[in-house]
């Protein structure tokens, strides 16, 4: 039986909905700078929000551990698919003749087959990737030097996501240069997100652990990302 935890549930719901909002806003490319002596960049404007399910998959597996976090992921795997398609019925649907913002509507919410691959294919390796680093050198520290995990794993993370989302994405739409520069930008920004990020994501793993009385590692989990029905771990400080 799964073991009832006072706030995963609540932080999955919100990991999933912050993920469907960067797919939403995804698509735009965003102009930056120049800004004094930082040149001007373009990034996709999920910039703005995506890097934060990266701090959510570092809490995740830190607290609850990668079973958790794998159940985090493929919800909002799921979640995602099932926005896209939901998008595209609607989209196809015959619109009444009063409303009017038809094209408007299929600008926003219209996404190209490729997008849609880019956008599951760039999530699901990218936040497994995160989440396999986390545990892995969780257990390697031995628990300390919680900073080196949360910014490691992330290293690994964005740079699998970035270079897959972008490169999917963009390829033959924007010159190679141009999307260089997006992968490298919006790489480097993402991990500068999350190294501002640490002093907050110490206090809220820090918080999580008391509240929930829990401290997992990973020492006999089956990283199978496909073990999507692995129990998570009991309230006792390990994972299986």
């Amino acid at each position: 039986m799964t073991p009832r935890f006072r706030y995963l549930d609540a932080l999955t719901t919100i990991f999933v909905v912050i993920l469907l909002v960067a797919n939403l806003v995804a698509q735009k490319l965003v102009r930056f700078g120049p800004i004094g002596p930082i040149p001007a960049f373009t990034s996709s404007g999920a910039l703005v929000l995506f890097p934060v399910t990266y701090i959510f998959g570092d809490i995740f597996t830190e607290i609850y551990g990668y079973a958790a976090s794998r159940r985090a992921i493929w919800l909002g795997f799921f979640g995602t698919a099932l926005m896209y398609a939901v998008s595209a019925l609607v989209i196809a649907l015959p619109a009444d003749p009063e409303f009017h913002h038809q094209d408007a509507f299929v600008t926003v919410f219209g996404v190209l087959p490729r997008i849609l691959v880019a956008s599951l294919i760039a999530f699901w390796a990218g936040e497994f990737a995160n989440s396999y680093t986390m545990a892995k050198l969780k257990l390697l520290t031995r628990g300390r030097w919680l900073w080196t995990r949360t910014v490691g794993s992330t290293m690994i993370g964005q740079a699998v996501d970035t270079t897959l989302v972008i490169s999917i994405a963009f390829a033959g739409r924007v010159s190679t240069a141009k999307i260089g520069n997006i992968i490298l930008t919006g790489y480097l920004l993402k991990v500068l997100y999350e190294v501002l990020a640490t002093p907050f994501t110490y206090l809220v793993i820090g918080w999580l652990k008391r509240a929930e009385g829990i401290d997992t590692f990973d020492t006999r989990t089956d990283f199978n990302p496909f073990s999507i029905f692995s129990n998570l771990p009991q309230k006792r400080g390990s994972a299986n």
